[in-house]
């Protein structure tokens, strides 16, 4: 009989809420508050990630990436513009035309890339593809950060794409849903926040609240002011306006407040460099990419993940047929990573 279900390592979606954020809910769900965003935490929120991002930047908060990702690029694409991304990024292949419905009918323009990541020499075919009128006008630049292959951009990675965009009149918009991760990896390093955004060209950042350990809020970053102009009126239109706001940005409060989120995406990083150490000293598996976020990515003979489902285990099979994600989040107990590598070692 096959095991109960683990989803551990399925996605970081998987994990409840990070006790910080689920105080902070408690904490302000007493009395009445103003609604739509005019409520004390809202504010304080926001300037919670002006400090995290050391600029005054416009802040919204919407309930998912995909409205975020969507909404964001709206804002600066019309109907005959294109937007340029990786191949596997989540703007392509898991938003059920979201970015394409939000601007009017904006073309996806997806290039490859290695261990999912864009480059300067990648993006030369597409930004000049000499069709003038007859092709989509290039609007935006989309990189996600981190990964879809659980790599991480350097600020002067992001800068020198930025400086591409830039040339040809293009936005920067940075798909963030994982971003503390990026941030959290890099910054041993003296990377700030900051610097993996507006210092280095991006122009928008939708930033993941969900998988850091919140629950239904994503947010919006705009790093000109004037970029954000009439914004409220398209998360409004969109649905996405909350009217209690106050626990959605309660959650972001909580989790800013002391440094948890990045201490927890830290975590989640951690649990990854610890499964993907694992991994390596087992023969016949493959890491498919460097583990520098939260994510392993791991080739594993059909067998080997037949028998592994056997005994409980929910994974995602990403890259190939034989090729899947593990994914670590902020709550990945270490107890899990070995259970699971002794599991692996056991089915082989």
């Amino acid at each position: 009989m096959p095991a109960a279900p683990d989803h551990t390592f399925a996605s970081d979606n998987t994990a409840g809420l990070a006790p910080e954020a689920l105080a902070a809910l408690t904490a302000a769900n007493p009395g009445t508050a103003p609604s739509y965003g005019d409520d004390p935490w809202t504010a304080r929120a926001k300037s919670l990630l002006r400090d995290f991002f050391a600029t005054e930047c416009e802040v919204f908060f919407v309930f998912n990436g995909t409205a975020a990702n969507a909404l964001a690029l709206a804002q600066y694409c019309r109907s005959h513009h294109s937007v340029i991304c990786h191949e596997v990024s989540h703007l392509d292949t898991d938003e059920c035309g979201a970015p394409e419905f939000f601007t009017g009918g904006s073309k996806l323009i997806t290039v490859a890339g290695p261990d999912g990541k864009l480059t300067p020499a990648v993006l030369a075919p597409v930004l000049t593809p000499g069709h003038g009128v007859h092709y989509p006008k290039p609007g935006a630049l989309s990189l996600t950060q981190s990964t879809e292959w659980g790599t991480v951009y350097t600020p002067d990675e992001v800068r020198a794409l930025g400086a591409v965009a830039r040339a040809h009149g293009l936005a920067v918009h940075m798909d963030g849903a994982r971003f503390a991760n990026a941030a959290a990896a890099l910054a041993g390093r003296g990377v700030t926040p900051a610097d993996l955004t507006w210092r280095a060209g991006v122009d928008v950042l939708c930033l993941g609240g969900t998988k850091g350990g919140m629950c239904s809020t994503d947010a919006v970053v705009f790093f000109q002011r004037e970029h954000a102009r009439e914004f409220d009126y398209r998360v409004k239109q969109a649905g996405q306006l909350a009217s209690k706001m106050r626990f959605a940005a309660a959650q972001w409060c909580g989790l800013l407040e002391g440094g948890a989120w990045l201490r927890h995406a830290a975590h989640a990083n951690a649990m990854a460099q610890k499964l993907a150490a694992a991994l390596r000293e087992v023969p016949g598996i493959k890491l498919l990419a460097p583990p520098e976020a939260n994510g392993v990515f791991v080739g594993l003979p059909p067998a080997l993940a037949a028998a592994l489902e056997q005994r409980g285990w929910r994974f995602l099979r990403f890259i190939g047929a034989h090729g899947y994600r593990l994914m670590c989040s902020w709550a990945t107990p270490p107890d899990a990573v070995e259970r699971f590598v002794a599991d692996v070692r056991a089915a082989r």
